[in-house]
């Protein structure tokens, strides 16, 4: 049974930084592309980043591009998602998804696995 388990998520000034985590697990980690999406209330879920098989190709939405950065760990079958400058519009529930892709995929009906979620919330 695959599960992707988000943590991390919490209560932040405008400006500060959170690391969200994504561990994976029932699935060949190796095989998948991971991407981060976001979805505040009201709104669609939107993507945010996505990151290679390999951890060397990122791509990233416009709105959060230089402030946010992707990492994994193929050792640990997790994933990063480093926020930094923080800002109130951030504010959203935080899920991490799988593809089993090599990269490149923005889109929400790509993705096979996705988490639970974890909630980020900047207050201004």
């Amino acid at each position: 049974q695959v599960q992707l388990l988000e943590s991390g998520g919490g209560l932040v000034h405008a400006g500060g930084s959170l690391r969200l985590s994504c561990a994976a697990s029932g699935l060949t980690f190796t095989r998948y592309s991971m991407g981060w999406f976001r979805q505040a209330p009201g709104k669609e879920r939107e993507f945010v980043g996505c990151i290679g098989r390999g951890g060397s190709l990122t791509d990233y939405a416009n709105s959060v591009k230089g402030r946010f950065t992707m990492s994994r760990d193929n050792a640990r079958n997790t994933v990063y998602l480093h926020m930094n400058n923080l800002r109130p519009e951030d504010t959203a529930v935080y899920y991490c998804a799988a593809a089993k892709r090599s990269f490149g995929v923005r889109t929400i009906t790509e993705y096979d696995y996705w988490g639970q979620g974890t909630q980020v919330t900047v207050s201004s």
